[in-house]
């Protein structure tokens, strides 16, 4: 992972996705951008892992992050949501509290992030409007994944759970190992290929 400065061109696209939901003042944005850090993160790369504090909040500019629970046997572990390009990520819940993350975070392509410490966060909350606007959309998609998640093991087959996944992401399956997929929906990976091949 290597960190990158900041220019203002660079932030046209946070800015244009932040745009869409809030009006932001110049001086607002202008100090919370001067807290902002760039983050390339190679592709497979854990770039959180179990049991240590999560320090950032970020917004992906470009690539695919993976969320999961590790296991001893690599095979069970369990993933419990994606967050591509235009999303903010983080392990939240270990963000707000301080305390040390039940997951990971993995690149699953390079990943490029603009990222925001804890500590200058907490400067712009107490500074400007946009930190309560950050942290409720962060809350927000860590909720949104893991309760989407819930609800489609409960409510659908396998198989709804598979293309229903496909039609919001189509282009997961060019991204994401078909074991990260099966584990998303809660399969082995031999029942996932035994479902594809029925819907070939």
């Amino acid at each position: 992972m290597y960190t990158q400065s900041l220019g203002f061109i660079d932030l046209q696209q946070i800015k244009t996705y932040l745009d869409q939901i809030a009006t932001i003042s110049a001086s607002d944005w202008s100090f919370f951008t001067s807290k902002l850090q760039r983050r390339v993160i190679k592709k497979k790369t854990v770039f959180l892992k179990l049991n240590t504090i999560e320090n950032h909040i970020s917004f992906i500019e470009s690539g695919v992050v993976r969320l999961y629970i590790p296991k001893e046997n690599p095979e069970k572990e369990i993933t419990f949501g994606f967050s591509f390009k235009d999303q903010f990520i983080s392990a939240y819940d270990s963000f707000l509290t301080q305390k040390p993350s039940a997951y990971q975070l993995q690149a699953l392509t390079e990943t490029t992030l603009l990222s925001i410490s804890y500590s200058d966060l907490q400067t712009v909350y107490k500074t400007t409007q946009i930190g309560n606007l950050i942290g409720r959309l962060t809350a927000e998609r860590l909720f949104l994944l893991k309760s989407k998640r819930e609800q489609y093991l409960l409510n659908l087959t396998a198989e709804e759970r598979y293309l229903k996944l496909f039609k919001e992401r189509p282009e997961l399956i060019k991204i994401v190992p078909l074991k990260y997929i099966s584990s998303y929906i809660g399969v082995t990976a031999q029942a996932l290929s035994r479902i594809r091949k029925r819907l070939l």
